[in-house]
C-alpha cells in the first residue's frame, strides 16, 4: 500500500490558503461590488449573490454538488479529491476572511485588471499543484470524454461566453460590464499560462554539425548541461550529419550558439521557443500522492 506523503499533503493545503486567499481578494474585494460579470462557476455564484443574496462562497459549493457527482466518474478518485479540498478552503476564506478586508471601489477598469491579475495567479497555483476548484473545471473535462474531437480551450471559451452574456445581460444590464468580464476573462487566461508554463519557460537548441561530440563536450564543460546526438542526413548531399539537441534556460541559449559556432564555423543551429522544460536540470514534476 502506497505510504502518505504528509509533506506533500502539507504543502498543498500551504498553497491552497494562499491560492485561495489571493482568488478570494479578486473576486470578492475587486469584482463583487465593481458590477461586472466574470467566467466560470464564480460568476455565477457572483449571478447569485446580486440575484439571491447567497454569499459567493456557498453559492460556488451549492452549484458544484450536483456536477462533482455527475463528473466524478470522469475526474479520477485524487484529483477529484484534491479538488474538493481546494474549493472547500478558497470558498471559506471567500465567504469568512475577504470580507474582513476593505472592498475597492475606485475606477471599474482597475477593479478588472486587479480581479484578473489575482485570480490568475490563484489559479495557476492551485493548477500546478494538480487540484482545481471544480466548477467549470469538470464540466470542460465531462464534456471532453463524451466530445473528444473538441478541445478544451473551445469548450472553456463557450462556457465563459454563456456565464459572461448571462450576468451582463440578466444581472447587470450593462454593455461596458460584458467588456470587462472579457477583458478579465483574457488577462486571467494570459496569467495562468504565463505562472504555469513561462517561469519554466526556455529555449530548445538544435545544432546541425559534423562535430557532434566535440560541440556536446564542450555545452557540458561550460554550462553543465546534457545534450543529446541525432543522426542526420542531409538532403541535399546525402552526407551524414550529427544534430546536438539541447534543452537551457534563455540566458544559457546564447553560450550554447557561441560555443557551436567556435566548435564548428560551418554548424547550422535552430533555436526554438520550449514552454516548459520538465526533468533533471530544470522542474521536476510533482509525484502523485
Amino acid at each position: 500500500m502506497k505510504s502518505i506523503n504528509w509533506k506533500e499533503i502539507g504543502m498543498d493545503i500551504l498553497i491552497d490558503i494562499v491560492a485561495g486567499m489571493v482568488i478570494a481578494i479578486g473576486i470578492y474585494n475587486f469584482a463583487l461590488y465593481a458590477n461586472f460579470p466574470v467566467a466560470g462557476f464564480s460568476g455565477m455564484a457572483i449571478i447569485l449573490y446580486h440575484l439571491l443574496g447567497i454569499p459567493v462562497g456557498a453559492g460556488t459549493i451549492i452549484l458544484n454538488v450536483p456536477v462533482a457527482i455527475f463528473c466524478y466518474k470522469f475526474l479520477g478518485r485524487t484529483f477529484f479529491l484534491k479538488s474538493v479540498k481546494s474549493m472547500v478552503i478558497s470558498s471559506f476564506l471567500m465567504d469568512y476572511v475577504s470580507p474582513l478586508l476593505p472592498v475597492y471601489e475606485g475606477d471599474r477598469l482597475l477593479a478588472a485588471l486587479c480581479m484578473g491579475v489575482l485570480t490568475g495567479v490563484g489559479y495557476a497555483l492551485i493548477f500546478m499543484r494538480g487540484s482545481s476548484t471544480g466548477g467549470q473545471d469538470f464540466i470542460s473535462v465531462a464534456i471532453r470524454k463524451v466530445k473528444p474531437h473538441m478541445t478544451l480551450g473551445v469548450i472553456t471559451f463557450v462556457l465563459d461566453m454563456m456565464t459572461i452574456l448571462l450576468g451582463s445581460v440578466i444581472v447587470f444590464k450593462d454593455v461596458d460590464g460584458f467588456i470587462y468580464g472579457l477583458i478579465v476573462t483574457y488577462l486571467m487566461a494570459t496569467v495562468m499560462d504565463r505562472i504555469m508554463y513561462g517561469i519554466d519557460e526556455g529555449k530548445m537548441t538544435l545544432i546541425v554539425t559534423d562535430k557532434g561530440k566535440e560541440v556536446s563536450g564542450k555545452i557540458d564543460e561550460y554550462l553543465d548541461r546534457g545534450s543529446t546526438i541525432i543522426k542526420g542526413t542531409g538532403s541535399y548531399t546525402g552526407q551524414e550529419k550529427d544534430i546536438v539537441m539541447c534543452a537551457s534556460n534563455n540566458k544559457e541559449m546564447y553560450t550554447i550558439k557561441r560555443l557551436a559556432r567556435q566548435v564548428d564555423p560551418k554548424s547550422f543551429t535552430i533555436i526554438m521557443e520550449s514552454n516548459e522544460v520538465v526533468g533533471e536540470g530544470f522542474k521536476e514534476e510533482l509525484e502523485e500522492l
